[in-house]
């Protein structure tokens, strides 16, 4: 279980933190008087759940510090609207939580001619980490690094980057493009962590699998379609939301960046992780998709 403690001062944000697992990790993060900006498609229909879910849990609405600000993580150009929004109104950001995901929904092309899952799952966390890290490199300091969080799943082992096809034109199964766009959170988080400590930035990156939890994220999937997905127990949310929270906020990791994490632990992983070249690869290939041209802020 995550120990909760009291961080009054930081700030938190989130994407997609008004269902499933994220109104959990919410829930906790306020219990460390922690102020959340969410990042959400609809920031009047999200703050009624967000409210009514914390009044239910016997939380006072009056302590909380929360900001509901609109977010469609699959386009790019909001992704630009939200960060420049919230860069003007914070000078810091201390954690970044990449929430925000779809499940083997059907073929898509976002108007910025990405496949849906990658779009939402990957590319929209990729550029808003872009965009707020001077915000992160802000916050952080030698002991009390700011922290960038990838929700990812286990099946990102079973994941193949298609650098053939990373659209998934030619062939398109559902549950392909997802474990595709959750290997490359798992990638990225690494790649970033690499990044952080060569140049000695008080920032940190890890990846994570929540648990397979039982959430609208299957409304598109029969649970036949994964086979071993029905011999394994679904977690509640609750239960869910731990092992981001122990990311998030673990003092246990202060020192330790690029983990993947499963039940607020390592473990084991894809065989590219180790691999830097392959996370670089895949770094490089996304600055390239998105136009970043210098992903850190170096100058």
């Amino acid at each position: 279980m995550e120990e909760l403690y009291k961080q009054p001062g930081k700030i938190a944000l989130i994407t997609g933190g008004n269902r499933g697992i994220g109104l959990r990790i919410v829930k906790k993060l306020v219990e460390c008087e922690i102020e959340i900006i969410l990042g959400v498609r609809n920031p009047i229909d999200s703050r009624k759940a967000v409210e009514q879910y914390l009044e239910h849990a016997g939380i006072q609405l009056a302590s909380c510090k929360l900001h509901y600000e609109q977010l469609d993580i699959g386009n790019m150009k909001s992704v630009r609207e939200f960060a420049s929004k919230i860069s003007t109104k914070f000078e810091k950001i201390h954690l970044l939580i990449n929430n925000a995901g779809v499940m083997s929904v059907p073929f898509k092309l976002t108007d910025d001619g990405f496949e849906s899952h990658m779009a939402i799952n990957y590319y929209g966390h990729f550029l808003l980490t872009h965009l707020l890290l001077p915000k992160l490199k802000a916050a952080g300091t030698p002991d009390c690094k700011a922290r960038v969080v990838n929700v990812s799943s286990c099946v990102h082992k079973i994941g193949e980057i298609d650098y053939n096809d990373i659209n998934k034109l030619k062939n398109y199964y559902p549950a392909d493009a997802y474990n595709q766009s959750k290997l490359a959170q798992v990638l990225f988080a690494k790649h970033l962590n690499l990044v952080f400590e060569e140049d000695g930035l008080p920032v940190l990156a890890n990846s994570l699998h929540p648990g397979v939890v039982n959430t609208d994220l299957f409304e598109h999937t029969s649970t036949n379609y994964i086979p071993w997905v029905r011999g394994l127990l679904f977690k509640s949310p609750e239960e869910g939301s731990r092992t981001v929270v122990y990311a998030a906020i673990s003092p246990k990791l202060e020192a330790r960046g690029g983990c993947y994490l499963s039940n607020c632990r390592e473990a084991s992983t894809h065989r590219h992780w180790k691999n830097s070249v392959q996370c670089e690869k895949l770094f490089k290939l996304t600055c390239d998709k998105l136009g970043i041209t210098d992903f850190f802020h170096k100058h």
